[in-house]
Protein backbone atom coordinates (compact mmCIF):
# COMPACT_ATOMS: atom_id res chain seq x y z
CA UNK A 1 0.00 0.00 0.00
CA UNK A 2 1.38 3.41 -0.97
CA UNK A 3 2.24 5.94 1.73
CA UNK A 4 -0.39 8.41 0.44
CA UNK A 5 -3.12 5.77 0.58
CA UNK A 6 -2.10 4.83 4.13
CA UNK A 7 -2.16 8.47 5.19
CA UNK A 8 -5.72 9.07 3.96
CA UNK A 9 -6.86 5.75 5.40
CA UNK A 10 -5.51 6.66 8.84
CA UNK A 11 -7.02 10.14 8.54
CA UNK A 12 -10.45 8.69 7.81
CA UNK A 13 -10.19 6.00 10.50
CA UNK A 14 -8.85 8.34 13.19
CA UNK A 15 -11.25 11.21 12.73
CA UNK A 16 -14.07 8.80 11.90
CA UNK A 17 -13.62 6.91 15.17
CA UNK A 18 -13.58 10.11 17.24
CA UNK A 19 -16.59 11.52 15.39
CA UNK A 20 -18.55 8.28 15.80
CA UNK A 21 -17.93 8.10 19.55
CA UNK A 22 -18.76 11.78 20.10
CA UNK A 23 -21.87 11.47 17.91
CA UNK A 24 -23.05 8.45 19.94
CA UNK A 25 -22.89 10.33 23.23
CA UNK A 26 -24.46 13.46 21.71
CA UNK A 27 -27.43 11.47 20.40
CA UNK A 28 -27.87 9.83 23.80
CA UNK A 29 -27.92 13.27 25.42
CA UNK A 30 -30.15 15.31 23.07
CA UNK A 31 -31.44 12.85 20.47
CA UNK A 32 -30.80 12.65 16.70
CA UNK A 33 -31.41 16.31 15.98
CA UNK A 34 -30.55 17.74 12.53
CA UNK A 35 -27.93 20.08 14.01
CA UNK A 36 -26.19 17.11 15.69
CA UNK A 37 -26.17 14.99 12.52
CA UNK A 38 -25.03 17.81 10.21
CA UNK A 39 -22.58 19.20 12.75
CA UNK A 40 -20.72 15.95 13.26
CA UNK A 41 -20.70 15.13 9.54
CA UNK A 42 -19.13 18.51 8.81
CA UNK A 43 -16.75 18.12 11.77
CA UNK A 44 -15.44 14.87 10.27
CA UNK A 45 -14.80 16.57 6.91
CA UNK A 46 -13.26 19.84 8.01
CA UNK A 47 -11.10 18.17 10.66
CA UNK A 48 -9.51 16.02 7.95
CA UNK A 49 -9.09 19.08 5.73
CA UNK A 50 -7.55 21.25 8.47
CA UNK A 51 -5.06 18.63 9.67
CA UNK A 52 -4.09 17.92 6.06
CA UNK A 53 -3.47 21.63 5.61
CA UNK A 54 -1.27 21.48 8.71
CA UNK A 55 0.61 18.52 7.21
CA UNK A 56 1.28 20.49 4.04
CA UNK A 57 2.62 23.42 6.05
CA UNK A 58 4.85 21.10 8.08
CA UNK A 59 6.32 19.69 4.87
CA UNK A 60 6.63 23.10 3.18
CA UNK A 61 8.52 24.64 6.11
CA UNK A 62 10.50 21.45 6.90
CA UNK A 63 9.55 21.70 10.57
CA UNK A 64 10.30 18.04 11.21
CA UNK A 65 13.78 18.06 9.69
CA UNK A 66 15.26 18.96 13.08
CA UNK A 67 12.89 18.65 16.00
CA UNK A 68 13.60 21.15 18.78
CA UNK A 69 11.69 22.54 21.76
CA UNK A 70 10.78 25.58 19.68
CA UNK A 71 9.37 23.44 16.85
CA UNK A 72 7.37 21.31 19.31
CA UNK A 73 5.91 24.44 20.95
CA UNK A 74 5.05 25.88 17.55
CA UNK A 75 3.31 22.71 16.36
CA UNK A 76 1.25 22.25 19.48
CA UNK A 77 0.40 25.96 19.45
CA UNK A 78 -0.93 25.56 15.92
CA UNK A 79 -2.82 22.48 17.06
CA UNK A 80 -4.48 24.50 19.83
CA UNK A 81 -5.35 27.28 17.37
CA UNK A 82 -6.93 24.70 15.03
CA UNK A 83 -8.88 23.32 17.99
CA UNK A 84 -10.23 26.79 18.75
CA UNK A 85 -11.26 27.19 15.11
CA UNK A 86 -12.93 23.76 15.06
CA UNK A 87 -14.76 24.57 18.28
CA UNK A 88 -15.92 27.84 16.80
CA UNK A 89 -17.32 25.99 13.79
CA UNK A 90 -19.14 23.55 16.07
CA UNK A 91 -20.72 26.38 18.05
CA UNK A 92 -21.58 28.33 14.89
CA UNK A 93 -23.27 25.38 13.19
CA UNK A 94 -25.26 24.62 16.35
CA UNK A 95 -26.36 28.28 16.55
CA UNK A 96 -27.48 28.24 12.89
CA UNK A 97 -29.83 25.33 13.59
CA UNK A 98 -31.21 26.02 17.06
CA UNK A 99 -30.26 29.64 17.75
CA UNK A 100 -29.89 30.72 21.36
CA UNK A 101 -31.30 27.38 22.52
CA UNK A 102 -27.94 25.81 21.67
CA UNK A 103 -26.37 23.95 24.60
CA UNK A 104 -23.14 25.77 23.91
CA UNK A 105 -24.81 29.08 24.69
CA UNK A 106 -26.96 27.93 27.60
CA UNK A 107 -23.98 26.10 29.17
CA UNK A 108 -20.71 27.87 28.21
CA UNK A 109 -18.70 25.20 30.07
CA UNK A 110 -19.43 22.91 27.10
CA UNK A 111 -17.34 25.19 24.91
CA UNK A 112 -14.33 24.71 27.20
CA UNK A 113 -14.89 20.95 27.35
CA UNK A 114 -15.12 20.76 23.54
CA UNK A 115 -12.06 22.97 23.12
CA UNK A 116 -10.05 20.83 25.54
CA UNK A 117 -11.08 17.57 23.88
CA UNK A 118 -10.25 18.74 20.37
CA UNK A 119 -6.97 20.31 21.53
CA UNK A 120 -5.96 16.98 23.04
CA UNK A 121 -7.01 15.20 19.83
CA UNK A 122 -5.03 17.60 17.60
CA UNK A 123 -2.01 17.21 19.86
CA UNK A 124 -2.27 13.45 19.53
CA UNK A 125 -2.52 13.81 15.75
CA UNK A 126 0.59 16.01 15.65
CA UNK A 127 2.56 13.64 17.88
CA UNK A 128 1.65 10.58 15.84
CA UNK A 129 2.33 12.31 12.52
CA UNK A 130 5.73 13.54 13.73
CA UNK A 131 6.70 10.11 15.10
CA UNK A 132 5.63 8.27 11.93
CA UNK A 133 7.34 10.82 9.68
CA UNK A 134 10.61 10.69 11.62
CA UNK A 135 10.57 6.91 11.65
CA UNK A 136 9.89 6.73 7.92
CA UNK A 137 12.72 9.18 7.19
CA UNK A 138 15.08 7.16 9.37
CA UNK A 139 14.18 4.00 7.47
CA UNK A 140 14.73 5.79 4.16
CA UNK A 141 18.10 7.05 5.38
CA UNK A 142 19.11 3.54 6.46
CA UNK A 143 17.95 2.14 3.11
CA UNK A 144 19.99 4.74 1.18
CA UNK A 145 23.03 3.94 3.31
CA UNK A 146 22.56 0.20 2.75
CA UNK A 147 22.25 0.73 -1.00
CA UNK A 148 25.36 2.93 -1.03
CA UNK A 149 27.35 0.29 0.86
CA UNK A 150 26.01 -2.42 -1.44
CA UNK A 151 26.97 -0.34 -4.49
CA UNK A 152 30.47 0.24 -3.13
CA UNK A 153 30.88 -3.46 -2.31
CA UNK A 154 29.69 -4.48 -5.77
CA UNK A 155 32.04 -2.00 -7.46
CA UNK A 156 34.92 -3.36 -5.41
CA UNK A 157 34.10 -6.92 -6.46
CA UNK A 158 33.93 -5.90 -10.11
CA UNK A 159 37.27 -4.13 -9.82
CA UNK A 160 38.88 -7.32 -8.46
CA UNK A 161 38.19 -9.10 -11.75
CA UNK A 162 39.83 -6.59 -14.06
CA UNK A 163 43.53 -7.03 -13.10
CA UNK A 164 43.12 -10.81 -13.29
CA UNK A 165 42.03 -11.05 -16.89
CA UNK A 166 44.18 -8.11 -17.99
CA UNK A 167 47.29 -9.92 -16.78
CA UNK A 168 46.32 -13.11 -18.62
CA UNK A 169 45.73 -11.24 -21.87
CA UNK A 170 48.99 -9.29 -21.71
CA UNK A 171 50.93 -12.43 -20.89
CA UNK A 172 49.47 -14.15 -23.98
CA UNK A 173 50.43 -11.29 -26.30
CA UNK A 174 53.96 -10.80 -24.97
CA UNK A 175 55.44 -13.85 -26.68
CA UNK A 176 53.98 -12.92 -30.08
CA UNK A 177 55.59 -9.50 -30.48
CA UNK A 178 58.83 -10.86 -31.96
CA UNK A 179 57.66 -14.29 -33.17
CA UNK A 180 54.59 -13.26 -35.21
CA UNK A 181 54.06 -9.47 -35.39
CA UNK A 182 50.96 -9.79 -37.59
CA UNK A 183 49.28 -12.15 -35.17
CA UNK A 184 50.40 -9.95 -32.30
CA UNK A 185 48.70 -6.99 -34.00
CA UNK A 186 45.48 -8.99 -34.28
CA UNK A 187 45.74 -10.01 -30.64
CA UNK A 188 46.28 -6.39 -29.59
CA UNK A 189 43.12 -5.47 -31.49
CA UNK A 190 41.23 -8.14 -29.58
CA UNK A 191 42.83 -6.97 -26.36
CA UNK A 192 41.66 -3.41 -27.09
CA UNK A 193 38.13 -4.74 -27.65
CA UNK A 194 38.32 -6.41 -24.24
CA UNK A 195 39.38 -3.14 -22.64
CA UNK A 196 36.57 -1.27 -24.39
CA UNK A 197 34.05 -3.86 -23.21
CA UNK A 198 35.37 -3.72 -19.67
CA UNK A 199 35.07 0.06 -19.54
CA UNK A 200 31.53 -0.13 -20.89
CA UNK A 201 30.67 -2.84 -18.36
CA UNK A 202 31.53 -0.48 -15.49
CA UNK A 203 28.59 1.75 -16.47
CA UNK A 204 26.00 -0.69 -15.16
CA UNK A 205 25.81 -3.95 -13.28
CA UNK A 206 24.32 -6.02 -16.12
CA UNK A 207 25.00 -6.41 -19.84
CA UNK A 208 23.48 -8.55 -22.62
CA UNK A 209 24.86 -12.08 -22.61
CA UNK A 210 25.66 -11.71 -26.32
CA UNK A 211 28.07 -8.85 -25.53
CA UNK A 212 29.64 -10.90 -22.76
CA UNK A 213 30.07 -13.85 -25.15
CA UNK A 214 31.84 -11.64 -27.73
CA UNK A 215 34.30 -10.47 -25.09
CA UNK A 216 34.91 -14.07 -24.02
CA UNK A 217 35.53 -15.06 -27.64
CA UNK A 218 38.25 -12.39 -27.82
CA UNK A 219 39.73 -13.62 -24.55
CA UNK A 220 39.79 -17.24 -25.72
CA UNK A 221 41.38 -16.21 -29.02
CA UNK A 222 44.19 -14.66 -26.99
CA UNK A 223 44.57 -17.76 -24.85
CA UNK A 224 44.57 -20.07 -27.88
CA UNK A 225 47.81 -18.44 -28.95
CA UNK A 226 49.34 -19.80 -25.75
CA UNK A 227 47.60 -23.18 -25.70
CA UNK A 228 47.47 -23.74 -29.47
CA UNK A 229 45.70 -27.04 -30.24
CA UNK A 230 45.45 -27.96 -26.58
CA UNK A 231 42.48 -25.62 -26.22
CA UNK A 232 39.21 -26.35 -28.02
CA UNK A 233 36.19 -24.09 -27.63
CA UNK A 234 32.51 -24.59 -28.38
CA UNK A 235 29.72 -22.01 -28.02
CA UNK A 236 26.06 -23.04 -27.74
CA UNK A 237 24.03 -19.97 -26.83
CA UNK A 238 20.33 -19.77 -27.65
CA UNK A 239 19.32 -16.53 -29.42
CA UNK A 240 16.78 -15.64 -26.71
CA UNK A 241 19.37 -16.28 -24.00
CA UNK A 242 21.82 -13.98 -25.77
CA UNK A 243 19.44 -11.06 -25.28
CA UNK A 244 19.16 -11.60 -21.53
CA UNK A 245 21.10 -9.56 -19.00
CA UNK A 246 23.99 -10.92 -16.93
CA UNK A 247 26.55 -9.27 -14.62
CA UNK A 248 29.56 -8.12 -16.69
CA UNK A 249 32.62 -10.38 -16.63
CA UNK A 250 30.67 -13.29 -15.08
CA UNK A 251 31.15 -15.53 -18.13
CA UNK A 252 34.73 -14.29 -18.44
CA UNK A 253 35.45 -15.41 -14.87
CA UNK A 254 33.83 -18.83 -15.40
CA UNK A 255 35.90 -19.40 -18.53
CA UNK A 256 39.11 -18.26 -16.81
CA UNK A 257 38.40 -20.68 -13.98
CA UNK A 258 37.76 -23.54 -16.43
CA UNK A 259 41.00 -22.75 -18.26
CA UNK A 260 43.19 -22.23 -15.19
CA UNK A 261 41.94 -25.10 -13.02
CA UNK A 262 40.83 -27.50 -15.74
CA UNK A 263 42.17 -27.50 -19.28
CA UNK A 264 45.37 -25.65 -18.38
CA UNK A 265 46.46 -28.40 -15.99
CA UNK A 266 46.09 -31.21 -18.54
CA UNK A 267 49.15 -31.97 -20.73
CA UNK A 268 46.86 -32.94 -23.59
CA UNK A 269 44.59 -29.93 -23.06
CA UNK A 270 40.85 -30.19 -23.45
CA UNK A 271 37.60 -28.52 -24.39
CA UNK A 272 35.64 -25.63 -22.95
CA UNK A 273 31.95 -25.62 -23.81
CA UNK A 274 29.85 -22.53 -23.17
CA UNK A 275 26.09 -23.05 -23.12
CA UNK A 276 23.20 -20.72 -22.33
CA UNK A 277 19.49 -21.44 -22.41
CA UNK A 278 16.42 -19.32 -21.66
CA UNK A 279 14.12 -21.23 -19.35
CA UNK A 280 10.56 -20.00 -18.60
CA UNK A 281 11.63 -18.23 -15.40
CA UNK A 282 15.43 -18.11 -15.50
CA UNK A 283 18.59 -17.94 -17.56
CA UNK A 284 20.81 -21.00 -17.23
CA UNK A 285 24.46 -20.35 -18.04
CA UNK A 286 26.73 -23.40 -18.12
CA UNK A 287 30.50 -23.61 -18.66
CA UNK A 288 31.92 -27.14 -18.96
CA UNK A 289 35.57 -28.04 -19.22
CA UNK A 290 37.61 -31.19 -19.51
CA UNK A 291 38.92 -32.33 -16.13
CA UNK A 292 37.71 -33.42 -12.72
CA UNK A 293 37.37 -31.88 -9.30
CA UNK A 294 39.24 -34.01 -6.84
CA UNK A 295 39.53 -33.94 -3.04
CA UNK A 296 39.70 -30.49 -1.50
CA UNK A 297 39.38 -28.74 -4.86
CA UNK A 298 35.84 -30.02 -5.22
CA UNK A 299 34.68 -28.22 -2.10
CA UNK A 300 37.36 -25.58 -1.85
CA UNK A 301 36.12 -22.41 -3.61
CA UNK A 302 38.41 -20.37 -5.79
CA UNK A 303 38.58 -16.59 -5.48
CA UNK A 304 36.95 -16.04 -8.87
CA UNK A 305 33.97 -18.26 -8.12
CA UNK A 306 33.53 -16.71 -4.68
CA UNK A 307 33.52 -13.35 -6.41
CA UNK A 308 30.75 -14.50 -8.74
CA UNK A 309 28.65 -15.83 -5.87
CA UNK A 310 28.97 -12.59 -3.97
CA UNK A 311 28.09 -10.45 -6.99
CA UNK A 312 25.04 -12.61 -7.70
CA UNK A 313 23.97 -12.20 -4.06
CA UNK A 314 24.36 -8.42 -4.17
CA UNK A 315 22.42 -8.04 -7.43
CA UNK A 316 19.78 -10.76 -7.17
CA UNK A 317 19.73 -11.83 -3.52
CA UNK A 318 18.87 -15.50 -3.02
CA UNK A 319 17.20 -15.74 -6.44
CA UNK A 320 20.46 -16.56 -8.26
CA UNK A 321 23.27 -18.97 -7.60
CA UNK A 322 26.37 -20.79 -8.83
CA UNK A 323 27.01 -24.53 -8.65
CA UNK A 324 30.29 -26.31 -9.47
CA UNK A 325 30.33 -30.09 -9.84
CA UNK A 326 31.78 -33.05 -11.70
CA UNK A 327 29.74 -34.49 -14.55
CA UNK A 328 29.88 -37.72 -16.50
CA UNK A 329 32.71 -38.14 -18.97
CA UNK A 330 35.53 -36.51 -16.99
CA UNK A 331 34.11 -33.02 -17.17
CA UNK A 332 33.51 -30.20 -14.70
CA UNK A 333 30.45 -27.96 -15.01
CA UNK A 334 29.92 -24.50 -13.51
CA UNK A 335 26.24 -23.55 -13.71
CA UNK A 336 24.82 -20.09 -13.01
CA UNK A 337 21.06 -19.53 -12.70
CA UNK A 338 19.65 -16.01 -12.89
CA UNK A 339 15.91 -15.34 -12.48
CA UNK A 340 14.29 -14.00 -15.63
CA UNK A 341 11.93 -11.78 -13.63
CA UNK A 342 14.76 -9.41 -12.72
CA UNK A 343 16.31 -9.37 -16.19
CA UNK A 344 14.82 -7.12 -18.85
Amino acid sequence: MKMTTKYWLFQALGWGAYTAVAFFFAVRAVGPRPDVIVGFALFFLYSIALTDLLRREIKRHHWLDEVSLGVVAKLFGIGAALAAFQTGLIVGISFLFVGYRSEYLTDPAMILETLWGITWLNGTWIGLYAAITRRRRQREKETRLELALREAELRALEAQINPHFLFNCLNSIRGLVTEDPKLAQDMITRFAALLRYNLHGDVGHTVPLSAEAEAVADYLALEQVRFDERLRVRFDIEPRAGAMQVPPMILQTLVENALKHGVGKLPEGGEIRIQASAEPDELVLNVENTGQLAGASAAGPQIGLNNIRERLRLIYGSRAGLQLKNTDGDRVAATVRIPAAVMA
